[in-house]
């Protein structure tokens, strides 16, 4: 029995996660019963990784266009330009549940397809960074999956040959059963040679290139939009494999065809496959899609239209080619020893049209597919505004010196080395700053211009408030990029959150996209590119709303940029910004006191964080400054430890203010730089600063081989050092409480 004869059933329905009004959506669209493979190509199209029928409302409210956006979202990724006929390229995307379930290749295939996604446009990658979420240190299975994940970053990425240059590790128990894998790359092309995915011409040969079409990854993108059970074993299957020397090879070979002029549109197939990437083409040109499945190279035997069309096995693209260079094109694609083979043709009839064995297998509307996908006005309710507090409220510790040395050795602060040690951050021999820092600083080509990257969110604040926090997960990019001197370009976001259908998960859903929106508006920071992922729950328990941020900026000279670590002793140390010692859902509240109440975050006052993040650019390009550091997670005292041990060089500070101490030491205050300068230059700095209206304050000196706070004990760096650097190898050295 052919395998579309096979009765659709509700219960079929269901599992291919439509729901019943959405099946019905299918039957007055179509005005039949769809056949399997139909109802297979619909789930695909329809599921909400695929086309974002629950947050397309809210994304369409960000801003997306700048003077040097080239190509904002709808592409496989964002482009901005960058001057001198160059462009960068980029996006970040999630791989969350294939990573919970399979940590090694869930991650390493997130890797290869966010680097598929920036150079089927034309780009050569550059640069790669990951967003990493896990569950609770003491979970059973986080050490598992924290093992598995980073190597799979490391695998994938360090065989590619494209540096893993920084990003962001935290743990909390809302990630226990749902691990969040967001996996950002850039790579640079000419302004003139960028490539889209809109099909143009009518009789075209539709070209598949690459790798094999194996039954890895069917129904990869339906699982990853739906919530988890206990039982992730029977979903293996659904989790792609990746070769990432393929994917070498892959890239080569496309950047050498686009150079023939061969190519008239190119598409990453990814999430949902070969189904996704063949009406996107189509529908994006007005053009119908008829493709002969007997074509595609297999590397299984015997499998169906259905699992064809369906699989997510990687490193492979779809291209419209221009005919007459047919010839030319296989020939590139055979020199790599890739896969090269006509599967189709594009037509003008708008139908999406699927053959195997002669027989017709599907025969859908294309453009309903994709553009008329159901698109909801999810019900939401606002989180409830966060109480404000005062530093009276938050107990002082015994000893401000103690509480340091505790904080800077908590999961969530302790040193990442073990992680990016693990990854090559210096392939390809541009990397000026790599992992640990602010943003990591990339040289293109000979210089003198670079490109700074980082990535940002504060989970916790956006639980607390998310219209702040979305606001700060921003702000703080535009910090981090400021502090290393370059010019904020744009950001790309990876949206992670619960289940949509529940109001409270929605509220939390559009208060970060208003906030994200307000601060990438005030900031002139567009979104250009992007992922939203739903559904991050396990047993009907949501993860915390994770709003990632990935932001680019520009350095004009690579000369001219800074880092953390101190330089040298008897500079002055400045902090640039308003200190009024916010304790409400800080590290200090949470971790130290344990404190998890409904406190309100820091607030963001755009205004104030444009104005003097404007100000420390100006100043760092000058030549002003021997280090900067912006003040985030921990406050000021983490600040000044992280840069002391980044420079093997002590400091004394005092705390000038009439706020209590361990206020002034752990509040979390936005909009705030330290810098280090000569000591004869200090006063005119202050003076510059009275002059630009940005708050300045000298607390102390660079020296010695301690950090000492007046009326504290001072510390050692030695002792900084050993605990800062010890949590995480000796926490993954640990047994496997998984296995135990």
């Amino acid at each position: 029995m052919s395998a579309n004869a096979i009765e659709i059933t509700p219960k079929l329905v269901a599992e291919h996660g439509l729901k019943p009004d959405e099946y019905q959506r299918i039957l007055d669209l179509i005005g039949r019963v769809p056949t399997l493979t139909e109802l297979g190509i619909f789930s695909a199209m329809w599921n909400e990784h695929c086309s974002y029928k629950s947050s397309k409302k809210w994304l369409r409210t960000l801003p997306t266009t700048g003077p040097r956006v080239i190509c904002g979202p709808g592409e496989n990724a964002g482009v901005v330009d960058i001057g001198d006929g160059q462009a960068i390229i980029f996006k970040m995307e999630s791989h969350n549940h294939p990573s919970y379930i399979e940590p090694y290749q869930g991650a390493a295939t997130g890797v290869g397809g966010i680097l598929r996604d920036v150079f089927t446009m034309g780009a050569r990658p550059i640069a790669a960074m990951n967003a990493l979420r896990f569950g609770a240190p003491e979970h059973p299975r986080t050490r598992h999956v924290v093992a598995g994940v980073v190597a799979g970053v490391g695998g994938y990425g360090n065989s590619f040959g494209v540096p893993t240059i920084g990003g962001e590790v935290n743990f909390d128990e809302s990630y226990n059963g749902n691990c969040l894998v967001n996996a950002f790359a850039a790579g640079l092309a000419d302004t003139d040679k960028i490539f889209y995915s809109e099909a143009k011409g009518v009789g075209l040969p539709i070209v598949y290139l690459g790798s094999k079409t194996g039954r890895d990854g069917i129904h990869g993108a339906t699982m990853a939009s739906a919530e988890f059970d206990q039982d992730t074993e029977e979903k293996r299957p659904t989790v792609q494999i990746g070769d990432p020397f393929s994917e070498k090879l892959l890239l080569e070979a496309c950047l050498e065809l686009m150079a023939t002029g061969a190519v008239i549109a190119i598409q990453d197939m990814g999430a949902a496959g070969l189904t996704c990437s063949a009406v996107e083409m189509g529908a994006k040109g007005g053009l119908g899609v008829e493709l002969n499945l007997d074509m595609v190279p297999c590397r299984e035997t015997g499998m169906t239209a259905y699992e064809m069309m369906l699989s997510e096995s990687q490193e492979r693209m779809l291209m419209v080619l221009d005919p007459a260079k047919e010839k030319e094109a296989e020939a590139v694609f055979r020199k790599w020893h890739l896969d090269f083979a006509v599967v189709g043709k594009t037509t003008d009839d708008l139908r999406f049209r699927i053959f195997r064995h002669g027989e017709l297998m599907a025969d859908l509307p294309i453009k309903e597919l994709g553009d008329q996908a159901p698109e909801y006005d999810r019900p939401w309710i606002a989180t409830p505004k966060a109480a404000t507090t005062t530093a009276a409220d938050f107990a002082a510790p015994n000893s401000v010196s103690d509480t340091l040395v505790k904080i800077i050795g908590l999961p969530d602060m302790a040193s990442r080395r073990w992680v990016w040690e693990q990854y090559d951050s210096l392939i390809q021999g541009n990397t000026a700053i790599g992992p640990g820092g602010d943003a990591a600083v990339i040289r293109i080509g000979d210089g003198p211009k670079a490109l700074a990257f980082t990535l940002d969110v504060s989970p916790r604040y956006c639980f607390a408030d998310p219209e702040e926090g979305g606001k700060q997960a921003v702000a703080e990019c535009w910090r981090n990029l400021t502090a290393v001197g370059a010019e904020p370009l744009a950001i790309t976001d990876n949206l992670n959150f619960g289940n949509p259908e529940k109001p409270e998960i929605m509220g939390q859903f559009v208060g970060c996209i208003k906030g994200i929106g307000a601060a990438c508006t005030a900031l002139d920071f567009p979104v250009v590119s992007g992922n939203v992922s739903l559904y991050n729950e396990t047993n009907g328990k949501g993860i915390l709303p994770t709003p990632a941020i990935g932001a680019v900026g520009l350095l004009p000279d690579i000369a001219v940029r800074t880092t953390i670590g101190f330089k040298a002793e008897g500079e002055t140390i400045v902090v640039l910004g308003e200190t009024k010692g916010h304790l409400g859902q800080s590290i200090y509240a949470r971790d130290i006191l344990g404190r998890r109440a409904a406190d309100a975050p820091p607030p963001v006052d755009l205004v104030v964080e444009r104005h003097n993040g404007d100000f420390v650019r100006t100043e760092i390009r000058s030549g002003a400054f021997t280090a900067v550091h912006d003040a985030s997670d921990g406050g000021l005292l983490v600040a000044l430890a992280e840069m002391a041990m980044a420079g093997g060089i002590g400091c004394s500070v005092e705390a000038l203010s009439d706020i209590p101490l361990h206020a002034w030491a752990f509040g979390e205050d936005q909009a705030r730089y330290v810098v280090t300068l000569p000591a004869k230059a200090a006063d005119a700095l202050i003076d510059r600063a009275a002059e630009a209206n940005v708050p300045a304050f000298v607390i102390g000196t660079t020296g010695g081989a301690e950090l000492t706070l007046k009326g504290a004990t001072p510390i050692s760096l030695g002792t900084l050092k050993e605990t800062h650097e010890a949590w995480f190898p000796t926490y993954m050295a640990g047994p496997d409480l998984l296995d135990a």
